[in-house]
């Protein structure tokens, strides 16, 4: 089978700011994999991200790495050996799920062994800010069942208190995207149980979170940035109760199905998470979304224009992909 590769970087605005931790940002760039064998054509959207060590350029650069191997007619196994996970991975192999759909008629989601795909209630995503700003945020959202408030460290048992006097009926996440010390921990989930939280993310910085396992957690708390793949599951034994999926970590589908399986496996909840990118970025998550305790696919309510045609979100429901978009 021939092959033919075509690499795109794409700009969406993000409607006002996206604020974590670690900066702001007000757009979303995407890295877009198209592959074209005869009539038919698969995409695949990854989001490059610096605290991993990736840029544009050097998805890009990863991407015309395995151009020749993927013009042959390379497979998902094969790629897993030729790239490592990763944002670039992601969208060749999202792009190599889309392609064989649309070359079998079988969607994507019945080759990954599912029977349906159901409609989903995604988290929405209330950005850093200060109590005020949060608490005004969080009741614009206030209609919305599940909300995650990004914390920043210093000041998140007010900003905590405030998105909870502000959406007092909305179930609650917090991602503090490794922003507490260890000092603080303690203290910061009693917190969020006080509010009734139902996880907390990645609370301590990866690589530094071995006090999770010598205290008491009144709330579940998530992986993030400490698991990629498979690989980082049994280090996270004691010190998590739940795993974040991305897609753009595990180096795409294939992986994050994998993962999936093994953590359940070892006894841990499932979300299924996204960095900020379009309808295409989150197509092929909510496969892993189908069978995950929580869902984060959030990224294109927070773009002031998705792409065209884009997933259907009626408020927090997100319905899963038409075959125009992709699977």
């Amino acid at each position: 089978m021939t092959v033919e590769l075509t690499i795109a970087v794409e700009r969406f605005p993000i409607a006002g700011r996206f604020v974590i931790s670690r900066g702001a940002k007000t757009e979303a760039v995407v890295v877009v994999v198209i592959l074209r064998a005869g009539d038919a054509i698969g995409r695949g959207e990854c989001v490059p991200y610096a605290r991993y060590g990736e840029s544009v350029e050097s998805v890009v650069a990863a991407l015309e790495s395995v151009r020749d191997a993927l013009q042959n007619g390379a497979d998902r196994e094969a790629l897993a050996l030729l790239l490592p996970a990763g944002a670039a991975r992601n969208a060749a192999d999202c792009a190599l799920w889309d392609l064989e759909a649309k070359r079998t008629g079988v969607a994507a989601f019945r080759r990954a062994g599912l029977e349906e795909m159901r409609p989903l209630v995604t988290a929405y995503t209330i950005s850093v800010g200060t109590p005020a700003e949060m608490r005004d945020a969080a009741a614009k959202a206030a209609d919305r069942p599940l909300l995650k408030v990004k914390l920043a460290g210093a000041g998140d048992i007010e900003r905590i208190a405030a998105v909870r006097e502000g959406a007092p009926r909305s179930e609650l996440i917090v991602d503090a995207n490794e922003a507490w010390a260890e000092a603080d921990l303690a203290t910061n989930l009693d917190a969020c149980a006080r509010a009734g939280v139902r996880l907390v993310e990645q609370p301590l910085p990866a690589g530094a979170d071995a006090a999770l396992a010598r205290i008491a957690r009144p709330v579940p708390v998530c992986a993030d940035e400490s698991l990629h793949d498979r690989a980082g599951l049994a280090a996270l034994t004691g010190r998590y109760d739940a795993v974040n999926i991305k897609l753009d970590k595990t180096g795409g589908l294939t992986e994050a199905l994998a993962l999936s399986a093994e953590a359940r496996r070892m006894g841990f909840a499932i979300m299924a998470g996204c960095m900020v990118g379009s309808s295409l970025a989150m197509a092929p998550a909510l496969i892993v979304a189908q069978q995950a305790e929580f869902v984060d696919l959030d990224g294109p309510l927070l773009l002031a224009k998705d792409r065209e045609p884009g997933l259907r979100y009626e408020g927090s429901l997100v319905f899963p992909p038409e075959p125009a978009l992709w699977g």
